[in-house]
């Protein structure tokens, strides 16, 4: 698997996703956000104009695995926001996501002091602590949990996060989940 930034906001990438295969695939088309990949096949740097422009393909890119787009804080200049996270449905549950969540806040890191990201399910919030993200205590949009890279300790309210979920209406396969990670540690980083 190879990651890789395909641009910030101010440069406008787009990407063409199969809607079939990605949950938020329209989120991709636009340009106010920056994009990052997880992809197979050749390097970025051995293709040509690759990834063609949303608006100028047709057809959906074939290589991409998974996708997140990213941009500034409004607010706060030292602050990013990890914005969609997808990952192809034949791809989910094998920690694409969260290794790729990992490298686009590793990069964003660089010249910015925090990147945080909202969540609103329980596998979600389980998959940014993989990636090394930890609960801040905050809420925001509906119901939804901001994690924050760098966290200090992550230990500290993973807990309290989940306990967040158990509170609210969930599904079978959430509250299954939930009952299995009772008491339970975050889990290890995938880049650890």
């Amino acid at each position: 698997m190879q990651y890789a930034v395909l641009g910030g906001p101010g440069d406008g990438p787009t990407l063409r996703l199969d809607w079939r295969a990605f949950s938020y695939a329209g989120k991709f088309v636009t340009t106010n956000t920056g994009k990052a990949v997880a992809y197979e096949g050749p390097p970025l740097d051995e293709r040509d104009g690759w990834p063609p422009a949303a608006r100028d393909s047709d057809d959906p890119v074939e290589d991409v695995v998974a996708a997140v787009s990213f941009n500034d804080d409004r607010t706060d200049p030292e602050t990013a926001w990890l914005r969609y996270v997808t990952v192809r449905e034949d791809r989910r549950g094998e920690g694409v996501g969260a290794s790729l969540c990992a490298f686009a806040a590793d990069r964003l890191l660089r010249d910015r002091e925090r990147v945080r990201i909202a969540v609103n399910n329980p596998f979600a919030y389980e998959a940014l602590h993989k990636a090394g993200f930890g609960f801040t205590g905050e809420e925001t949009g509906i119901a939804e949990l901001v994690l924050e890279r760098p966290c200090e300790d992550r230990a500290a309210a993973y807990g309290d996060g989940l306990d967040r979920y158990r509170e609210r209406d969930r599904s079978a396969a959430e509250a299954a989940f939930l009952e299995r990670k009772r008491g339970a540690s975050p889990p290890p980083r995938v880049d650890e």
